[in-house]
């Protein structure tokens, strides 16, 4: 792979000059960024072919302005190993995604940016070249903060009149290592950062200011030991763009 200059990068990524910015910013500095890319990655501990994804996600999860996903999926469990955080529910997502693109198929590694754009290779150029194609900034600012044993949830006005979507709240565990013990990765170990636990819909958002509250409770399950908010446009079976998404304090 070609090393990119600073240069180079800034004149690739274009509008998201924030995407650049020092990836060894602390935890609150990262908190205090407004998010500008919200990458998933739907990947499984039985496919042979995730782990330089896993690692891609590590490093892009270091900076500024993105907010970095990963949501194992189960349709690969045959063979062999159980993913231990593999979850139906993206499975459906993912399928989701597919279904509003005309593709019949899903796989792994596939990262989706920003709900629009998705590249089915791990390499940092070509995933580079795709966040530098979708629209960015959000259109919406999405704050949340925590507010005794209650998360607060704040949505501004949208200024064009036909937007509207929907609240999620992501339950999220930080980091952890996974030793694989079968399957194409039988002997490996995995180290996953952001691993999405649930997708809890909080809300319609009806392109109006907003204000919603959830128990910090529901952000705490799975072992999860932070969160994402993420206002999505369209619906569960049709997700469509993401029009704002924030982050918990320090993470």
């Amino acid at each position: 792979m070609t090393r990119m200059t600073p240069r180079s990068l800034l004149f690739g990524l274009g509008r998201i000059g924030l995407l650049v910015g020092l990836i060894t910013a602390g935890p609150a500095a990262r908190a205090a960024e407004r998010a500008q890319a919200v990458i998933e990655l739907f990947t499984s501990q039985g496919c042979a072919s995730c782990q330089p994804a896993s690692r891609l996600m590590a490093d892009l999860a270091k900076r500024p302005g993105v907010i970095a996903l990963t949501f194992p999926v189960t349709y690969w469990d045959y063979l062999g190993w159980k993913d231990a955080f593999g979850l139906t529910a993206f499975n459906e997502r993912q399928r989701a995604y597919a279904s509003q693109r005309g593709e019949r198929q899903v796989f792994t590694p596939q990262t989706i940016v920003n709900g629009e754009a998705s590249l089915a290779r791990s390499d940092r150029d070509s995933l580079e070249r795709r966040i530098g194609q979708v629209r960015i900034p959000f259109p919406v600012q999405v704050r949340s903060s925590e507010q005794g044993d209650r998360i607060a949830i704040e949505i501004d006005a949208a200024s064009g009149s036909e937007m509207q979507g929907e609240v999620w709240l992501l339950p999220v565990l930080h980091r952890r290592t996974i030793a694989v013990g079968k399957g194409e990765n039988k002997g490996k170990v995995i180290e996953y950062v952001n691993v999405v636990r649930a997708l809890q819909r909080v809300g319609v958002w009806s392109g109006r200011a907003a204000r919603y509250e959830v128990p910090r409770a529901s952000a705490r399950i799975g072992e999860a030991d932070t969160y994402v908010v993420v206002l999505q446009s369209g619906s569960k079976a049709h997700p469509a763009r993401i029009l704002g998404a924030a982050a918990a304090p320090g993470f």
